[in-house]
């Protein structure tokens, strides 16, 4: 592995835009495990003087996660504990985010600035070293110390933090998933002499039932990327639930031999299933039930490979055929509570959205779960997938696209908000086709020259694009309290061939307000950060103004009065195709 990625680095990329082999193999790592883009990469790096031991900040806004990386890029074979040590000094750091802003570096500085806004909404913190080595005997007592010292801290604390040490094996594994990450197949074998099994045959169908110590589940692959649990009905909700925090307290406490009794169990699947010389070989295999368990019991790894005589209840079905595997995953998944935003897929007026949306568009497809995927007979250009939707809507609705990048908010606090209504599906479907235009512009080749540090969050800021899109259409139609109907907009657009020249406006405008923004004085020892700023409903106004002044010096600029004419004509619509907005704070 050292030497595979020792030869990428010296890719164009890496060797232009990052100094040392040290900030290269982290930004390899970004690029191709986390699989964050170049200009992501180029953002969230943080490596360099007064980096407080931090090489790089990434936020996961899908997975609710604030990763800490720390990288040792070496040639020799073992690591000792001292990066651990830097590690768990990073950790210490963040507790005082004032303090550490004061003595950190630029980049810092403006990443701790976002971490410190995303800990509000309750995000975790995973710590990862990275390296191409192997912790020596010692170092890995170290991360079994800090692992139960982080657990402690997070009861105490109340934010959740893991810590985890990717060495060489498991970088493998993570890019070999990544390359595969659309549909990847996870085959692992179990050893039926460290559990107690029971094999039959139920029903017509090959059973596995018994007891797997604890320490033989963390080497089961796809546990921490989640591509374990791809048919399960949610991912992960986190360590900070009362569940999980009870499944911690039982592996560090004098009780972890009770493990047995106090689980439910952990319920998997695959594609086949051979028995032989006293092993389990499983093809296709994915857990259905227990991503929550197998989660919490991998962030405490160092003390679970200690456990003796500790199992967990494990049943493995060999099931290839689709649609039972995905009742047994939601039957098996019944018995325990969900979070709201994990149960709105079987919402009555989201089925209604499903069925009215498949009958208007027969050749699309609207996705309500998680995982799920459209048929492949399908045009993707109307496919719509329900949690784009709910961020579609909160954008242009309720004029809110700083919300859009919380999943948690749109599904659990503003749900009866965006969903009580019947929605047409031209809508729905304007929404979404307005969506993928403005992706376009958001590719590598940057055709609107927008900013780089707007590139750099792609993950959100196209949503506050959306919400400018809608704002051209009422600022042109003295229409600021109310919002445009989206298939109206789009109707008009289309018909005068004039969404890439909207979309270029509401961009541009974007990109305006941003730069106002940051060029505006700071108060001392504060660092403008355009991640808080794209957050902050008060980014709202300083687009809206953008908007109105590009309008006023539209006809300053070459060609600039035809453009207008046609522009008026095409943003112009009736009363009636205007609504108040939808409340959402």
């Amino acid at each position: 592995m050292f030497e595979q990625i020792k030869e990428d680095i010296k890719a164009p990329y890496f060797q232009d835009n990052f100094p040392n082999d040290g900030q290269r193999f982290v930004a390899w790592y970004l690029r191709n495990v986390h699989l964050r883009d170049m200009i992501e990469t180029k953002d969230d790096i943080t490596d360099g003087a007064d980096d407080k031991q931090i090489d790089a900040i990434v936020i996961d806004d899908d997975k609710s996660t604030i990763f800490i990386v720390q990288g040792k890029f070496i040639g020799g074979s073992t690591v000792d504990g001292e990066p651990l040590r830097e590690v768990l000094s990073s950790w210490v750091q963040l507790r005082d985010l004032v303090r550490l802003q004061e003595v950190g570096n630029g980049k810092l500085k403006r990443k701790l600035s976002e971490v410190s806004r995303v800990l509000e909404d309750e995000y975790e913190i995973s710590f990862e070293l990275i390296t191409t080595g192997e912790l020596t005997q010692a170092a890995k007592n170290d991360l079994a110390t800090f692992q139960q010292q982080l657990a402690q801290l997070s009861e105490r604390d109340d934010i959740i933090c893991t810590i985890a040490v990717i060495d060489s094996d498991e970088i493998r594994r993570r890019y070999d998933l990544a390359l595969e990450k659309e549909n990847p197949s996870i085959n692992h074998t179990i050893d039926l002499s460290t559990g107690h099994f029971m094999c039959e045959t139920l029903a017509g169908t090959q059973v596995a039932i018994g007891a797997l110590p604890l320490k033989e589940c963390i080497k089961i692959p796809g546990i921490k990327d989640g591509t374990l649990f791809q048919k399960d009905v949610r991912q992960s909700l986190g360590l900070s639930n009362a569940v999980n925090k009870g499944i911690r307290q039982t592996v560090y406490s004098d009780k972890h031999k009770d493990f047995f009794f106090f689980h439910n169990g952990i319920t998997a699947i695959c594609n086949k299933m051979e028995r032989q010389n006293g092993t389990l070989k499983l093809h296709g295999l994915s857990v259905v039930n227990g991503c929550q368990s197998l989660n919490t019991i991998l962030s405490c790894s160092e003390k679970v490979k200690t456990l003796e005589d500790t199992f967990v209840l494990f049943r493995f079905y060999e099931i290839p055929q689709r649609d039972r595997a995905d009742r047994i995953s939601i039957n098996t998944n019944s018995q325990s509570a969900v979070k709201p935003r994990d149960l709105r897929s079987n919402d009555k007026r989201v089925l209604n959205l499903k069925k009215q949306f498949e009958l208007k568009y027969a050749q699309g497809y609207f996705i309500t779960k998680r995982g799920e995927t459209a048929p492949a007979t399908k045009d993707k250009r109307f496919v719509l997938d329900l949690s784009d939707l709910g961020k579609f809507l909160i954008a242009w609705h309720s004029q809110r696209p700083n919300i859009s990048y919380s999943e948690t908010k749109i599904f659990d606090k503003y749900f009866e908000q965006l969903f009580k209504r019947e929605y047409k599906s031209e809508n729905a479907q304007a929404l979404n086709t307005w969506h993928q235009e403005i992706l376009k512009t958001w590719s590598n080749e940057n055709p609107l020259g927008l900013n780089e540090t707007l590139l750099a969050m792609k993950a959100y800021a196209p949503y506050h694009h959306l919400y400018a899109v809608s704002m051209c259409f009422a600022i042109a139609n003295n229409q600021a309290e109310r919002v445009p109907f989206p298939s109206k907009c789009l109707d008009k657009a289309v018909q005068d061939n004039m969404v890439a020249e909207i979309i270029k406006i509401a961009g541009v405008s974007l990109n305006m307000a941003l730069e106002a923004a940051a060029n505006e004085p700071q108060p001392q020892n504060r660092v403008f950060s355009p991640q808080n700023w794209i957050k902050a409903k008060s980014c709202l106004a300083g687009i809206n103004g953008a908007i109105r002044n590009y309008f006023s010096m539209l006809p300053l600029m070459p060609g600039g009065q035809e453009i207008k004419n046609r522009l008026n004509r095409t943003l112009e619509l009736q009363p009636e195709d205007f609504e108040y907005r939808w409340a959402a704070d």
